[in-house]
């Protein structure tokens, strides 16, 4: 039950798994700053013809359209996470048992180009379902988060978000399939310790997204000024570009899961059940905290254009100081699911308790970082002093809510489902979502109408509520479960 202890080798192989995949957030979160920054500029331009107050509501309105919008997308995010992850478990597992020697008639090699099989086929299905969704009806989708206008000039300023909205919906229709796949084989690939790629990636897409951004949104280099529609087709290129690269390296290039184009055809009828038991739970999961997002979203839209404005502001914050807390997850969920595959019990116990005691400290440094940098970054953006005032108060509330939340995360999205402890994850997601933060969320906005800080707060209880259950979880033993190969027929290597 010791927090910190010394073990070099442990903490050389989380920062050796962790880095990479902090710098390809932060990158991440780079690319998602740049959007914002941008789209809430766009009002710049009418303050000559507008005045100042018009232009403002432009840029308010832009980026609470934008906000939203990604709000739907981000759904699908979570549920390609929730994919990827859930193979991870598998391939991590399998890779393990590769590295101790145990592959007895190719039957790990095989179980993980297969769990990779299933994976990739969920997401274009996946992608599909949403594709369909946003071309069929993006203004139902962006409606999901308006409030009820009470005035006329509300009305006017709700219908022009909903606008936008649709528009970056529409240019967004084709991202699903490119960015789920980049997403799945991503974290495939840090699985088996290859995260060096996907971050060079992220770093060239970083770029391909700002320059088209710069040309699209505006209108330089001789394209057509297009704003929220730009921001939109800015992201596609970009995203774009990352599949290209991730899953043609896959197909091609790798080494260790020798996944090549005809295993997409591959039979994987003998997985199926372990993969089900495994991975699905993850995907619900993931996909019920999508859905959990999404009505906090909800929430916060019917709370008011000034609010929503806001909160994407400090979205951005928060996913910028968490970013190393991102990296350590996943580390948690590769070296607890190659630990378990080489048969070690005690090791990966000890190792849980040390990233229980990570979880801990990066929590409080990145509630530090987001006190230390909340005014410069809010003072960029160019809204309303009211959405000023809002965005302070939330900066102040997430720096509590990140203590809680980088322990369980760490907790949850890395040691205990890298144990394999994937049905009772799902459960208690549900639970502290939908039984205590939503309600009290609904309750401190709607009822008492508390200060933004305490609706907030309450809005995320599940985080605080979660990290408590983790610590009797990670004690309790139960988490570390058996994970079989499936017992599938080896295929030769060629």
């Amino acid at each position: 039950m010791k927090l910190f202890q010394k073990d070099p080798a442990f903490y050389k192989k989380v920062i050796i798994l962790a880095l990479p995949i902090a710098l390809q957030s932060l990158v991440a979160v780079g690319v998602n700053m740049l959007d914002t920054i941008m789209v809430g500029s766009i009002g710049k331009a009418y303050i000559p013809t507008l005045g100042e107050k018009a232009a403002e509501a432009i840029s308010e309105q832009s980026l609470t359209a934008v906000s939203q919008a990604n709000t739907f997308i981000g759904i699908y995010h979570i549920f390609c996470m929730g994919l990827g992850m859930g193979a991870s478990v598998l391939v991590s597992r399998y890779w393990g048992m590769k590295q101790k020697g145990d592959d007895e008639g190719g039957k790990a090699t095989t179980a993980l180009k297969q769990t990779v099989c299933l994976m990739l086929r969920l997401t274009l299905l996946l992608a599909s379902l949403f594709a369909i969704a946003t071309f069929v009806m993006p203004e139902t989708i962006m409606k999901m988060y308006a409030k009820t206008a009470s005035t006329p000039e509300e009305e006017i300023a709700i219908a022009n978000v909903l606008a936008r909205g649709a528009d970056y919906l529409r240019y967004s229709v084709i991202t699903y399939f490119f960015l789920g796949t980049s997403l799945t084989v991503t974290i495939v690939l840090r699985s088996v310790g290859q995260a060096l790629l996907p971050l060079l990636v992220s770093i060239g897409a970083l770029f391909v997204n700002l320059v088209a951004n710069y040309a699209f949104i505006f209108g330089h280099f001789g394209a057509p000024r297009m704003e929220v529609e730009g921001a939109a087709l800015g992201t596609l290129i970009a995203r774009i570009f990352e599949a290209v690269m991730i899953v043609g390296y896959l197909l091609v290039v790798d080494k260790r899961i020798r996944f090549r184009v005809k295993n997409l055809f591959m039979k994987t009828g003998s997985l199926i059940k372990e993969y089900i038991r495994i991975s699905i739970p993850v995907l619900i999961s993931d996909g019920i905290l999508a859905l959990g997002n999404n009505s906090v979203m909800m929430v916060i839209g019917r709370l008011g254009q000034e609010f929503t404005s806001a909160n994407a502001i400090t979205a951005v914050t928060q996913q910028m100081s968490t970013v190393g807390i991102q990296g350590v997850c996943q580390a948690g969920a590769i070296v607890t699911g190659q630990t378990l595959g080489q048969g070690d019990r005690r090791k990966t116990m000890k190792q849980g308790w040390m990233f229980f005691g990570l979880g801990l400290g990066l929590g409080l440094l990145a509630a530090i970082i987001v006190l230390i940098i909340k005014t410069p970054v809010i003072n960029g953006y160019d809204v309303g002093s009211y959405t000023k005032d809002l965005a302070q108060q939330l900066m102040i509330a997430i720096s509590v809510i990140l203590i809680f939340q980088a322990t369980n995360s760490i907790m949850t999205k890395g040691v205990l489902r890298g144990g394999g402890d994937t049905k009772m994850l799902m459960l208690m997601d549900n639970v502290f979502l939908w039984a205590i933060a939503l309600p009290l969320g609904c309750l401190a906005g709607f009822v008492l109408k508390l200060d933004a800080f305490w609706v907030y707060i309450f809005l995320k209880s599940d985080q605080i509520v979660k990290a408590i259950w983790c610590y009797f979880r990670l004690k309790s033993e139960k988490w570390i479960k058996k994970i079989s190969t499936g017992e599938p027929q080896a295929e030769p290597e060629k």
